[in-house]
Formats: structure tokens, C-alpha cells, sequence
């Protein structure tokens, strides 16, 4: 893997990959890859590229995972690409990027977003375009800039408690803060309450979490990965089109130009290990057998392929497996409006207070299919995001109560008529609960033939969300490929512990 381009933080660390010969000889290992995701796409994209035979298993009749993207018919006749939301491209997240310039090298189907505002119902408005960069200026420049700090808030503040931020290290970091919540850890440090709702709830929101459920070591780990471990800040990049066809077609074209067989709308239902080694996929196109075997699933879809797969693994790596939960239901809303948004609203706007009402995207404004819907009907194509959803709650009561609180953000969309809506209700991702870190799987499992991959994965590095996939799908190819004396990919991260020496001597010195 070339290393990460322009912007990179010089001072990301390199993992280099294990050696090896180049690719394999003699008759190639024949490997099922299930779960096209992203971490399925990276671990299939690893060992294709070095002359593995793949199968890549999905039971969703396209590529994307989370990220994939479905046909619609809207009421007024025209075609759309719906998909589960918005996700943010973050430009430390140099395996992801790495990924999808193998179909993409110069990553044209990428384009940068200016800002990344954050608005609080009470009037205050935080921006990241203004914030430096730079560690440890990144950090202090946003308290400096940020309305929701003042002297006195500063003043109050508990510095010892903050510590952990100063060098993260993981899996240290686990070991320190994984037994309490993200919100402990906010009033033990005693944030503004302003900045706690506004900016580092966000941080926790992310992984579709109540900052009260979700562990700490995640939250600060994810302050590491952005202010004190990078470079390359807050702002991020958005796909111009549609998911599948920005990003997943075109890597699809590139595996099965690399050999690798695609087997979408096909849906794995279990693996078993063989006699004499080697696994046997049942899957509902029929059977295969094959020398290795990456599971690359969401959370519940590994619980369910494991259960009912009684063979695999052993029975403590089993119990692992099957304690492990997803986080609460979220709700994407996206409506086609038919006037535009006031001109000035950004193409993405993170909210607090706001009820239910997480993020708002203004699709027409980056992405080239809602820009030409707008443009063709002089309308508006709107996003609305609800995170860690009560699961006992009234869905249409909360789709409505979305509505209303687009409203409030937007008034203008107050007279709009909804010329389309389509809401999504999800419950699929990754719960970190407080003390759940031993329970997580890591990439190897008892079977040396068996890894995993997944942002639910375990990879001692500091990585999170979409690039922990991407991550973990390249360490679980470079894992088989070592066991067949092939070299690997090389990776990168954001440094393992704080940029700044100063910072890290204070934390060791009052730690």
C-alpha cells in the first residue's frame, strides 16, 4: 500500500508489512471472505491482489456494507439512491483511503467539505475550519475559539482527571477508562456543560451511542485519533455521488479484475471446519470448501453465522462471540423537498438540543445526484439523523418529532412540501459498552485458518470507525498471507501515543 498523500501527518506510524514472496505459488488457497463491507471489501482486496482465489460473500444484493446504496422510486417518477446516511470521510483514515484509491487513485470521487459546524438550540455554533491542526494547537485552538469555553470554565476544570487525553495509548487506554462511561469521564474532568453537549457528545454520537453507555477509552481515544495524535484535524471529505456508484462499483470492478468472485444477494449460513483443516461454507447458492475463512460481519450477523456454526472456534472464543451486543436503533430521514434550504446552510450541520436530531446534511450540496434532482425540480434534498434511539419508542412518533426539529434548525423548511420521504430504521452497529473491551474479538481466533475483521474488532491500534474496518480487513489478509509466506500489506496510523513530548511528560509526571 502506497503511503497516505496529500496532507499526510508526516509523523503517522507505519506498520510495515509482514515479509514474504511477492504472491502465491503453486496452486492458490482458496479463501471465502463473508461480509462485503468494508472490511470484508479490504481483507478480499488484500489477498486477491497477492493471488488468492476469493469468494466474497453478501447477503444484500450490492457492495457497501453500512455504506451500501439501493434504487428508489420517488413519487414523482424520477430515480434516487437511498442508502443508510451520511458518513464523513476523515483524512486520517489512510487504510480507508488506501482501499478505495485501488479503483481510485487520485480519490476524484472525494471532495472536501469546508466546515464542520456544530449548533446548539441554546445559540451557541462551534466550527472547526478556524481550529489549527497541529497538536497540540489543534486542542487549544478549539478551546480558545469554541464559545463553550470560558476563563472560568477553564479555571474549573480538573487537570489531573484530564490526563488521559494527554497521551493515549492503546490498548493502555482500555485498561485505564474502559470500566467507566464517556459521560463519567466529561464530569469528572468537569467540561462545560455547553462543551460536553456540543462538541464531545459527538464524539460518542458517532458510535451511534448514549455517551452514558458508551466506554470511556472510546470516547478519548477518538479525541487522540483528531486533536493530540494527528494532523490533519476535524474536517473531512464526502463521496460526489452515491455510495455504490462513488466507491463500491468501481472497487467491485477491481477485485473481480484481480480474480476475486462476488457472490452479493447470497447469504452465508454457516461455516464448518473440515477433518484434516480447511472450511466448508453453506451458503444459499450451495456449498464450498476452502482452506481459509475471514468473517467480516456486522455485530449481529457474527453472533448469528457463529451460532450457527457450532464447530468454529472453541467454546470461550464461542461465549466472546455471542456477548456481544449492537448499540441502540438510529433513524435516518431523507426527505426531497420541493423549494431549496436559505443559501447559506452548510453541507453538513452537527446539532445538540435539538430533541432527537443529530446531524442535518443538505445532500444537494456535495452529492452529484441530489444536486440534479434540486437543480431539475428547484427543490432540496435533506438528511436528518437520529442516534441511540429509546428501542421502545414509537417510530412514527419519533419520525415526526425529527420533522419538527428540522424546523426549528431550518425554519424555512417549515412551508417546503415533502415531495418524498424515506426513513431507515437501523439497529446494527457496534455496542463499546463500559467493560466490554476483554469481550471483543481480535482479528486471530483459535483456528489460525478463522480471522475476523470489523470496526467491532480488537486491533491494538488507534483506529475507529470506518478506518478500524478498513484496518482490521487488511490485518486479517496479512495474517493468512504470513501463514502462506506472502507479504502482506503496510499500513498506517496516527502515532500510538500523544505528538507533543511536553504533553506526554506532564501526564506521566501528575499521572
Amino acid at each position: 500500500m502506497s503511503p497516505p498523500r496529500r496532507g499526510r501527518d508526516r509523523r503517522a506510524r507505519i506498520l510495515p508489512a509482514p515479509s514474504g514472496r511477492p504472491r502465491v505459488t503453486g496452486e492458490p488457497p482458496r479463501t471465502a471472505v463473508i461480509g462485503g463491507g468494508i472490511a470484508g471489501l479490504a481483507a478480499a482486496t488484500g489477498l486477491a491482489e497477492r493471488g488468492v482465489r476469493v469468494t466474497l460473500y453478501e447477503r444484500e444484493p450490492g457492495l457497501g456494507g453500512r455504506l451500501a446504496g439501493w434504487p428508489v422510486e420517488l413519487s414523482d417518477g424520477s430515480s434516487a439512491t437511498m442508502s443508510r446516511g451520511f458518513h464523513a470521510f476523515f483524512r486520517q483514515y489512510y487504510n480507508l483511503r488506501g482501499l478505495l484509491r485501488r479503483a481510485d487513485p487520485g480519490l476524484s470521487a472525494l471532495t472536501g467539505l469546508p466546515d464542520y459546524p456544530l449548533q446548539h438550540s441554546g445559540g451557541l455554533r462551534d466550527s472547526f475550519a478556524r481550529v489549527p491542526r497541529t497538536p497540540p494547537w489543534s486542542a487549544l485552538g478549539f478551546a480558545a475559539l469554541s464559545p463553550t469555553f470560558g476563563w472560568r470554565d477553564l479555571a474549573r476544570m480538573n487537570p489531573r482527571a484530564a490526563l488521559p487525553l494527554l497521551d493515549v495509548r492503546v490498548p493502555d487506554v482500555y485498561e485505564q477508562l474502559d470500566g467507566i462511561s464517556a459521560a463519567e469521564l466529561l464530569s469528572r474532568i468537569r467540561f462545560p456543560e455547553a462543551a460536553h453537549h456540543l462538541a464531545f457528545e459527538v464524539f460518542s454520537r458517532s458510535f451511534f451511542a448514549d455517551p452514558r453507555r458508551l466506554s470511556a477509552a472510546e470516547m478519548v481515544l477518538m479525541f487522540h485519533i483528531y486533536f493530540l495524535g494527528s494532523s490533519e484535524g476535524l474536517l473531512f471529505d464526502v463521496p460526489d455521488e452515491p455510495f455504490p456508484q462513488a466507491l463500491w462499483e468501481p472497487l467491485g470492478g477491481y477485485l473481480a479484475g484481480h480474480g476475486a468472485e462476488l457472490r452479493t444477494a447470497c447469504a452465508v449460513e454457516s461455516v464448518e471446519p473440515g477433518p484434516d483443516g480447511g472450511f466448508t461454507v453453506a451458503a444459499a447458492d450451495g456449498r464450498q470448501d476452502c482452506d481459509a475463512v475471514v468473517l467480516a460481519l456486522d455485530t449481529g450477523g457474527l453472533r448469528e453465522l457463529v451460532g450457527r456454526s457450532p464447530r468454529l472456534g472453541n467454546e470461550r472464543w464461542r461465549e466472546r462471540i455471542a456477548r456481544l451486543r449492537t448499540a441502540p436503533p438510529f433513524l435516518v430521514t431523507r426527505l426531497w423537498l420541493d423549494r431549496p434550504v436559505a443559501a447559506g446552510r452548510p453541507g453538513f450541520l452537527g446539532t445538540s438540543g435539538y430533541g432527537p436530531l443529530d446531524n442535518v446534511s443538505v445532500l444537494d450540496r456535495w452529492e452529484g445526484e441530489a444536486a440534479r434532482w434540486a437543480a431539475r425540480t428547484g427543490g432540496s434534498v435533506v438528511e436528518l439523523h437520529a442516534y441511540a434511539v429509546d428501542p421502545a419508542a414509537d417510530r412514527k412518533a419519533e419520525e415526526k418529532r425529527l420533522l419538527a426539529e428540522l424546523h426549528r434548525v431550518y425554519p424555512e423548511t417549515g412551508d417546503a412540501k415533502t415531495v418524498d420521504v424515506r426513513h431507515e430504521w437501523r439497529a446494527d452497529c457496534p455496542l463499546f459498552p463500559v467493560g466490554g473491551y476483554p469481550d471483543r474479538p481480535t482479528v486471530h481466533t483459535p483456528d489460525p485458518a478463522l480471522v475476523v475483521a470489523g470496526d467491532l474488532v480488537r486491533t491494538g491500534l488507534p483506529v475507529a470507525l470506518m478506518e478500524r474496518a478498513a484496518t482490521s480487513g487488511f490485518l486479517a489478509s496479512n495474517a493468512l498471507l504470513e501463514r502462506w509466506g506472502v507479504r502482506g500489506q503496510t499500513l498506517w496510523t496516527v502515532p500510538e501515543k500523544g505528538r507533543t513530548a511536553l504533553l506526554r511528560a506532564l501526564a506521566g509526571r501528575l499521572g
